[in-house]
């Protein structure tokens, strides 16, 4: 596991500005920054953002989930509530092509940081804007966090199993759709500015962004009243699709639903009759004896370990795989050999190992040059090289709490 900082990365000599905490806007200002972009990252002087301390186990005292979201990027401190600070960020736009924020909307428009302020300073512009609910409409000022956006979009109502309570899918989710779609929608506007020459706010929300993953369900409802409901780790009527057992305590998950495919399945298991079984000899009849075939497959992976099942139904080509811990996906060979985690110097814990940049580019890829930055670390480089500050106007900023 290596870096690749050699390429010319796709987004050099794009200026990002980005503003705001936690996950949803740093993980687009995280995208950007991968692929190139000088992501400059506004905090807030003593405090900087909250994900500096957020992660189950740190290390040390070490964040171990900040060095990931934070990579690539400069850290600057500036107090965006006094007006000194927030004449410095008008002056960092003028210059700037992105400016991103995540803060509740209103809050950029109270300190006179709104787009028609800036984009009077700089008309190329852009601005991206991360919220739980957009920009617009009657829940707009309401505080949005990612489960309260999957919930609205009826993500969390599909997560878990039917007799039990909506589950979570285990990481923030609707945080990063979010910001994944913010950076797609930057891209475009990025795209169009160089026809128009002009910038324009992207307006990222993200229970929308969780909407846009819903598949046909909104559209089932209103065309016939059907409503999905959780279905745990099997898919209603596709057969046999699910999780298995395996002797040891082992999982694995296998989908041979089209009949071709559980041909070979029915083979692999030494039970080729179930084929041709009036049961299960169509995708539609399959679907109906759901349960009874689920049962039949669990009673045959329960008598294998993962791996030698993996290789077995493999060698019968069948699609299958182990569920996995972090511990699996660390050692996996696939993964280190495609390099899909690499190995980041660390000032404090020296190496720690984190996602590498997806997707692949084959002529200009991404790449991280390293973990995410101190509190303030390039505060005084980026306000000269900018700004054309000098040591004497840093220090009265920093005496007055602004920097």
């Amino acid at each position: 596991m290596a870096l690749d900082t050699k390429a010319e990365k796709p987004l050099k000599g794009l200026t990002v500005i980005e503003c705001g905490v936690l996950l949803a806007g740093p993980f687009c200002g995280q995208l950007l920054a991968d692929f190139g972009a000088e992501v400059i990252k506004v905090e807030a002087p003593g405090v900087g953002d909250p994900m500096r301390e957020w992660g189950q186990v740190k290390p040390q005292g070490q964040s171990l989930w900040w060095p990931i979201v934070a990579r690539n990027k400069k850290s600057v401190t500036i107090d965006l509530r006094q007006p000194e600070g927030q004449d410095l960020l008008r002056k960092l736009v003028t210059n700037a092509d992105v400016l991103l924020e995540n803060f509740r909307p209103g809050t950029l428009e109270r300190w006179g940081l709104g787009y028609g302020e800036l984009s009077a300073l700089n008309p190329r512009l852009i601005m991206v804007r991360v919220s739980g609910y957009g920009q617009t409409g009657p829940y707009a000022s309401r505080a949005g966090y990612a489960a309260v956006g999957e919930a609205m979009a009826g993500l969390r109502a599909l997560m878990g199993y039917a007799d039990r309570p909506p589950s979570r899918a285990g990481i923030s989710i609707g945080d990063t759709l979010a910001a994944t779609y913010a950076a797609l929608g930057c891209m475009m506007a990025i795209e169009a500015r160089h026809r128009t020459g002009r910038g324009q706010m992207v307006d990222a929300s993200i229970y929308e962004s969780c909407m846009a993953m819903m598949e046909s369900n909104y559209t089932e409802y209103a065309a016939t009243g059907h409503i999905r409901e959780r279905s745990g780790s099997s898919l209603p009527k596709i057969a046999p699709s699910n999780i298995y057992p395996c002797a040891a305590g082992d999982m694995i998950l296998i989908a041979a639903n089209q009949d071709t495919v559980f041909a070979r399945l029915a083979k692999a298991m030494n039970q080729d009759e179930l084929a041709s079984d009036p049961r299960f000899s169509s995708h539609q009849v399959r679907g109906d004896h759901q349960v009874l075939l689920d049962n039949m497959i669990s009673a045959w992976t329960s008598t294998w370990t993962a791996n030698d099942l993996l290789d077995h139904l493999e060698s019968h080509g069948v699609p299958c795989g182990k569920i996995n811990t972090a511990a699996d996906v660390v050692n996996d060979p696939h993964v280190q050999e495609r390099q899909s985690l690499i190995k980041v110097p660390h000032k404090v814990l020296g190496e720690i190992v984190m996602q590498n940049v997806f997707p692949r580019l084959s002529e200009t890829p991404g790449g991280v040059e390293h973990a995410g930055p101190a509190l303030g670390e390039n505060t005084d480089d980026v306000l000269k090289r900018k700004l054309g500050l000098g040591d004497d106007d840093l220090a009265k900023l920093r005496g007055q709490g602004v920097i």
